[in-house]
This record gives C-alpha cells, sequence and structure tokens, in this order.
C-alpha cells in the first residue's frame, strides 16, 4: 500500500476490486455531512463522479456513517466488492480522514479538479483499512506576517493539510514586518501596520533589498471565510497576535503602543518607526502601560469573535529588555508592581492576558519563554527552542505543542547543496523529518500525556511567494504529517525505505495538486537563487 499518512491495520488487498462510476451512490449517515459535501465537491469533480444520493443498501454504493464505538479520528474504512465501500468514523472528523484515504486509494487523478481520463474504469481493491492519529495536535504554522499569503493561498494550504490529516492550521498573524488581521476599533493597524516600503531579499545579512512595498491583511470576513473552510474539513485556526516583543507594526501604526520616551529620544530631529523593512529581533517593544493593556483587550475581544476555538497564541517570545531598561515609565511600572526585573515585567504582561483569557473560557498558548513566570493552569506551551521547554512544561503539568526549530522549522534548509535556495539553518533532509519523535523519552507516561501533539512551523523570511513556501514546506510535510498521525516506532527503527517508496506515488498526487515541492535530485533551475544570500549552519543541530 502507498497510503500517506500511514494506517495502523490493513487487512487486505485482495485482487477483487470495488468499482465507482457516475450511478455510484452516497449515503451519509447523521453528522457525516461535511464529508458528503466534501466528496461532491472535491473528489466528484476531480474523477467525473456524481455521487447521487441513495439507499442506505445499495449495492456498490459509498456508505458513511459515525460509530462511537471508535475513537476520536479514528475511522474504518471497508471495501467488498458488490457491496461497496463504507466509511465509519469515531466522530465527523474520523469519517473525513477516511474519505482522505478513500481518495489516496483511487490514484492520482483523484487530487485533481476535473477529470483527465473521462470514462476510464475507477476502483480500489477489497480490503479493509482501521486507523486512528497518535496526537490530537497535528499542526501547521503559517507566517504570514513576514510575506502575506493571500486568502486563496490559505485556503489552497488547508486543502494540503486536509490531504495529510493535519488538523490545525496556526496562523502568525502579527509581527515588526507586518499586522494582517482588521481591527476595527483600531484601523491603523492595517491602514499603516500591514505594509512595509521595501524588503530585505535573503538573510538580513544580504545587501539585497525587493525596493517595492510589500503588505496586504486579510478583513474581518476573509478571517470569517478561511475558518468556516477550515471547520469544513476538520482543521482548527489558532490566531497568533505577538506580545509583548515583535510589535513594531503595531507601533508604527499606533505609536503610543511603544515605549515613547525611549524612542523620542533615539529619533530626535528624525521620523516616526514605520512597519519594519527587515529580518531579526527588533528593540521596539510594547510599553508596559495601562493603555498598552486596555488596546490589546481590545484586539483580543474581536480576535475571540473571529476565532471560536479552544486556543489564542500569544506569542511572548524573543522580547528585547533594552528599552524597558532605559524607559523611566517601564522602571516605575516595575516599581510599582514590585516586581525584580525586566524578566518578571515580561511575565507580567503575559500573565495578564492568561487571566484574560481564561476569564472568557479560552486558553492562552505562547512560545516556551512564557513559562519562565509562571502560567496559569490552563496555559499551553509551544516547544520551539528545542525540547527543554516543553520537557519544563509537562512536568508543571502544561499541555504542549513540540515545535523544536532543529527537526520541524521548515524553514531550514533540505540539503547542503549549493543551490539550494537562500540556505537558512542546518539541514533537514525528508529522512530528518521523517525521524522526528515529539515524545521527549525522559518524560513519565503521565508528563508525556501533557505532548497533545507537534507542529511544524514555516517562517517566512526568506520566502517571497508560493512557490518558495512550497519548496520548503514539501514533500517534508508528507513525512511531517506521519509522524504526527501514526504510530512508528522508535525513530533509528523506522523504515524510511518503505516510506520512501510510497512517496514515490505521493509525489505524483503533488503534482496532480500543483504543490511546487522540492525534487528528491534538487531543486529545479527556477527554484534557485543564486547570490541571495543566507545563514547555512554546518554540522547537526544541536539535540537539546
Amino acid at each position: 500500500m502507498q497510503l500517506i499518512p500511514a494506517p495502523r491495520a490493513i487487512d487486505g488487498p485482495t485482487r477483487c476490486a470495488v468499482l465507482f462510476d457516475r450511478s455510484t451512490p452516497v449515503w451519509a449517515g447523521p453528522g457525516t455531512e461535511t464529508t458528503e459535501r466534501w466528496l461532491r465537491s472535491t473528489l466528484g469533480p476531480a474523477l467525473g463522479l456524481a455521487f447521487p444520493a441513495g439507499p442506505k443498501d445499495a449495492p456498490g454504493g459509498l456508505r458513511l456513517l459515525v460509530d462511537d464505538s471508535l475513537e476520536p479520528e479514528a475511522y474504518r474504512l471497508t471495501a467488498v466488492p458488490h457491496k461497496g465501500v463504507e466509511i465509519r468514523g469515531g466522530d465527523a472528523a474520523g469519517v473525513f480522514w477516511g474519505a482522505q484515504t478513500l481518495r489516496q486509494l483511487l490514484g492520482p487523478d483523484a487530487f485533481r479538479r476535473a477529470p483527465v481520463r473521462p470514462g476510464a474504469t475507477l476502483g480500489i481493491p477489497s480490503q479493509v483499512i482501521e486507523d486512528a492519529p497518535r496526537f490530537r495536535w497535528r499542526g501547521l504554522m503559517l507566517d504570514v506576517a513576514r510575506h502575506f499569503m493571500p486568502k486563496d493561498g490559505v485556503l489552497r494550504y488547508l486543502d494540503l493539510m486536509a490531504a495529510h490529516k493535519l488538523n490545525v492550521l496556526h496562523l502568525h498573524l502579527t509581527d515588526d514586518q507586518g499586522w494582517r488581521l482588521e481591527i476595527k476599533r483600531y484601523p491603523r493597524l492595517t491602514e499603516v501596520g500591514s505594509w512595509r516600503a521595501r524588503t530585505k531579499f535573503g538573510h538580513r545579512a544580504s545587501p539585497l533589498w525587493e525596493e517595492k512595498p510589500h503588505g496586504g491583511h486579510y478583513t474581518q470576513d476573509d478571517i470569517r471565510e478561511i475558518v468556516a473552510y477550515a471547520a469544513e474539513r476538520h482543521i482548527a485556526v489558532v490566531p497568533e497576535i505577538d506580545v509583548p516583543g515583535h510589535s513594531q507594526a503595531a507601533i508604527a501604526a499606533y505609536p503610543e503602543l511603544g515605549n515613547t520616551d525611549v524612542i523620542a529620544a533615539s529619533m530626535a530631529g528624525g521620523t516616526a518607526l514605520s512597519v519594519w523593512d527587515n529580518w531579526g529581533i527588533s528593540a521596539n517593544v510594547l510599553a508596559p502601560t495601562d493603555n498598552t493593556l486596555r488596546f490589546y483587550e481590545g484586539v483580543f475581544e474581536e480576535v475571540l469573535e473571529l476565532f471560536p476555538g479552544e486556543f489564542v497564541h500569544i506569542g511572548g517570545d524573543e522580547c528585547p529588555k533594552d528599552q524597558w531598561r532605559r524607559s523611566a515609565v517601564a522602571q516605575a511600572r516595575i516599581e510599582e508592581l514590585g516586581l525584580a526585573d525586566e524578566d518578571e515585567l515580561q511575565a507580567w504582561f503575559i500573565g495578564h492576558f492568561d487571566k484574560w483569557l481564561s476569564a472568557r473560557g479560552r486558553r492562552l498558548i505562547g512560545w516556551d519563554e512564557i513559562l519562565e513566570g509562571g502560567l496559569a493552569e490552563g496555559a499551553a506551551v509551544s516547544s520551539w527552542r528545542g525540547y527543554a521547554g516543553g520537557i519544563a512544561a509537562a512536568r508543571a503539568g502544561h499541555d504542549v505543542v513540540m515545535c523544536p526549530e532543529q527537526f520541524v522549522y521548515l524553514d531550514h534548509r533540505q540539503d547542503a547543496g549549493a543551490d539550494e535556495p537562500v540556505p537558512i539553518g542546518h539541514v533537514r533532509t525528508l529522512e530528518d523529518v521523517y525521524r522526528f519523535e515529539p515524545v521527549p523519552a525522559q518524560l513519565t507516561d503521565e508528563e508525556a500525556g501533557h505532548v497533545i501533539g507537534t507542529q511544524a512551523n514555516v517562517w517566512t523570511e526568506v520566502m517571497e511567494d508560493q512557490g518558495r513556501v512550497d519548496y520548503q514546506t514539501f514533500p517534508r510535510l508528507a513525512a511531517f504529517a506521519e509522524v504526527a498521525w501514526s504510530a512508528l516506532p522508535a525513530p533509528e527503527e523506522r523504515d524510511f525505505a518503505d516510506f520512501d517508496r510510497r512517496m514515490a506515488a505521493h509525489y505524483r498526487r503533488l503534482d496532480a495538486l500543483g504543490v511546487a515541492y522540492r525534487p528528491p535530485t534538487g531543486p529545479r533551475p527556477w527554484q534557485k537563487r543564486p547570490g541571495v544570500l543566507g545563514r547555512p549552519l554546518e554540522g547537526p543541530p544541536p539535540n537539546r
């Protein structure tokens, strides 16, 4: 079998097959409506199938039903000649994931938008596939702040995620280089904060610039559409609004959010802050004032209305403290609150929104720096600086999403060759990602239960368009999806040769989907970026 991600168990296949044609009916039981709609809107047009409604016992039909004796998100796909195909799911999501497996069984043409072989015989071998995910959080983070991804691109990635049984889209919506979410109460966040005058091309050490404005944002209706489209595919969308660092775009729009006493002194006779056009970590961070807290409470009120899910990501990482050390206002706040230093001031800032979100029935999640000041009971941690933050969080009783940069940062280069475009970080090959293990061995079983999942992160500083995002993300996202979904053995025991064999079929699916992935033989000529400086790191990444 050439399924990705690999299912738990397969009985068969046999030489007998279940055939599909335009008369093949669908019976959809209660709770399976999203899959029924997807079959008719996506799979049907690809293969020229109408999927008319039919009775449950129609010979050769396709039956969808929820069976609560199965685990959440689990499914059982049964194909029997003359009887047809039945997909049972532990819930609506399980039925949908079963339909994604059916799509793979029908061949790469099932991933197109219109039939290329009308009238061709379609069928799948007789078999039973039983499957369920290892983790409940199987995520992809898209950084749409550094380089904006238009709405259609986000919808496309939701389809790509669904095809790989990933179920959490983490949208990095704000940063120093751009604010991408319409906030009606504060229109300048997008009027000013969503555009920068130019963009560094390559790593921040590169001498090259893209000398044209870059930007864009999602209207609130765009976000409602994205969230609804994701929900139809059983994907949750987690918004990230970064505080108190990575905030120069917001400060450019509303200067009072910044440490104005320090900024004014440094810009005497100059101009106001603009949206940052470079990469790295800006020194301009939010001021620890009541005005800033009230402003961001207003932002989060609109965020909560747009994103109905359990989690809200508040960033919390890489906050330089130099402005706070030099700001009389910040120092007075430290004294007023009885804090020891600027590190405790950051913890106070995060703690405020931790309590604010908890009071509204939501859960805060942030990068692992947020651990430094203590967290409310329900808060969760994205462990990016290796495993250490996730281990500490799990041992403290907090849920963890493992996304260590040295393993699943997909902006890092895929090969050591000179042709890799804008090479960043350590080499992380397809096999390296396949051997990533999200649960650290040093955790007890109880502590390991707090690792609710894993996530691959796509930071877009050096990804200026959809083709570059595709190149860095695929095919490695397919390997990551198997790590997140399948019950794999220990990393050193994983059968990468078998995965690589299955990828031969999967590349044809990606081709049909129009994905500009990195070929196994290396970049195609138009995928290279000769002369654009990156930041390659030599040797194996630290296993910390």
